[in-house]
């Protein structure tokens, strides 16, 4: 990411956020993010009001990480766009910033597997890692590692419940409970307030689908008391379960107004079993969140009403804040970008901004 492009992005923040507080009173979302193409930016100002960690307080050395052997531990199968892009995202980087002993891994969506992989990462040297966690608990044995060889630990699109500076550097990613509202804010808008709405949720024990879930759900109970949450299975982020689940609803909920898939290969999976039923498009709603090109696609052929992104290109940014950390900035506890929505308004036009 250039400085051109960083700096736009935190003028912009600082303009959102100055409309927000202008307009405190009235409970509403975060603003969504213009066109970023394709790019990460900063929901708000690195360093700002929450914790910090400096090299000197982690008790870490700085080195140089174009001849330091970097670990990065993605999580799942590489079926997902989500996972595709993030991996490519994080190999194009560090070819461009001359980083030469990357290693990864893929934990296959086995999280007893990431934990080994990750060890092996620390055996072989790596002094920064980058993890894509499986699951939110379970990081113990990884972090007392990682700790006693002073590894700074950078998390992407999903947390890890353990102390930020103490146990890892930062989380990089998405307000997951406010895409789960704007999720909401459209649902409402396309079932016009009123009706039966199923959630498809997302693989349990991670914080995404917990807050995704839980900004949805308080969004819908604040503003439409008219609709009723009748049904609520994980769909476990895949595309074929997304499938089964929603023909299991369509036989115990043949009247369901709405769909809230908490990420896109599930809702792609719910058209799917749409469509093997012999619906036509638009007439069950479908929510989503991810921004893959194949549902940006769907919105366009009138199969999904709106998609929030929740963007997968964590390369840049995520050896940006390394090197940072490794030059005696301060890093704050938690990064979150802004992520845009799309809808009818702007899908065909947005496909290559897609992934």
């Amino acid at each position: 990411m250039t400085p051109q492009i960083r700096t736009a992005g935190l003028a912009l923040a600082v303009l959102l956020t100055t409309a927000a507080c202008a307009k405190a009173e009235e409970p509403q979302s975060a603003p969504a993010a213009a066109s970023t193409a394709g790019q990460q930016v900063v929901q708000t100002p690195a360093g700002g009001t929450g914790p910090t960690c400096t090299l000197q307080q982690s008790g870490g050395t700085t080195f140089d990480l174009k001849s330091a052997t970097v670990g990065f531990s993605q999580s799942e199968k590489e079926a997902n766009p989500f996972r595709i892009a993030e991996t490519k995202s994080i190999k194009d980087e560090a070819a461009r910033l001359g980083i030469a002993n990357l290693k990864v891994t893929n934990a296959q969506s086995q999280f007893s597997k990431q934990i080994t992989d990750v060890q092996q990462l620390i055996a072989q040297g790596a002094r920064l890692l980058i993890i894509a966690p499986l699951n939110s608990d379970g990081w113990e044995p990884v972090l007392q590692q990682a700790a006693a060889k002073k590894i700074p630990i950078i998390t992407v699109d999903r947390k890890i419940n353990a102390r930020p500076c103490a146990d890892y550097l930062t989380f990089i990613g998405s307000d997951f409970y406010e895409q789960g509202k704007r999720a909401a804010d459209r649902m409402i808008e396309a079932v016009g307030g009123k009706g039966k709405v199923a959630i498809l949720l997302g693989a349990p024990g991670n914080n995404v689908t917990t807050e995704r879930t839980n900004g949805f759900k308080d969004r819908v109970k604040e503003k439409a008391p008219g609709i009723t949450i009748s049904f609520e299975q994980t769909g476990e982020f895949a595309r074929e379960k997304g499938q089964q689940v929603t023909e299991q609803l369509i036989q115990s909920n043949p009247d369901i107004n709405g769909i809230y898939a908490e990420n896109d290969e599930m809702a792609l999976g719910a058209v799917t079993a749409l469509k093997g039923a012999g619906k036509e498009p638009g007439d069950i709603k479908i929510v989503s969140v991810d921004g893959t090109r194949s549902a940006v696609q769907g919105i366009a052929d009138g199969w999904l009403h709106a998609v929030i992104e929740s963007n997968p290109r964590f390369g840049p940014l995520a050896f940006e804040t390394a090197q940072k950390f490794l030059d005696g900035q301060a890093i704050p506890d938690k990064v979150i970008i802004s992520d845009r929505d799309y809808d009818t308004s702007n899908a065909k036009d947005s496909l290559g901004e897609a992934y």
